[in-house]
């Protein structure tokens, strides 16, 4: 590494041999495990052993490589067994996520939007997170209100307007 670089920058760009691939490599091994965690929210983060991934050949465009690459992405995340999630946010999870979700509690979510794996996988990730974060918000408590005077007004005409029609129906009996 060059002597007149700032001591911070050689410092930050060399280890243990002294060269820089080295220490891009250790950086990249770094951010690696930094990334080990899928950060949903402030409170509520998914470890990455707790995904499972599989790639499958998935339909629609693809060119050559349609019939040679399994470009689509099944993520799979056990929410029942799951120690990240609380349970508030678990049981409005298994409302939210409907048919993705199986009877084992497992959310399965597949992603074959573009051609590439890396995108697939990313995009998967990216809809797990949003499906997530709109079960951690607690939802809007239900302020009751009493219905306005005008519209008890208008049912009470309703009805007897009704009740008019019903009885220009009946079949009248003349006394003799």
């Amino acid at each position: 590494m060059n002597p007149a670089l700032p001591l911070e920058f050689r410092a930050r760009f060399t280890f243990l041999d002294g060269s820089p691939s080295a220490s891009i490599r250790n950086d990249l091994a770094l951010d690696a495990l930094c990334h080990a965690m899928l950060h949903v929210t402030a409170t509520i983060k998914i470890d990455d052993a707790e995904l499972e991934e599989a790639f499958v050949r998935a339909s629609g465009p693809g060119g050559q490589n349609v019939n040679k690459v399994s470009t689509a992405v099944q993520l799979r995340f056990d929410a029942r067994r799951s120690l990240s999630l609380p349970e508030p946010v678990r049981e409005r999870l298994y409302k939210l996520a409907g048919r993705r979700i199986t009877s084992d509690g497992v959310i399965v979510i597949t992603a074959a939007r573009f051609r590439s794996q890396l995108r697939n996988r990313e995009d998967a990730r990216e809809r797990l997170v949003a499906l997530i974060r709109q079960a951690a918000e607690p939802p809007a408590p239900r302020h009751k209100t009493k219905p306005p005077r005008a519209s008890k007004v208008q049912r009470q005409e309703a009805k007897r307007h009704r009740s008019a029609v019903k009885s220009l129906r009946r079949v009248k009996i003349a006394d003799d």
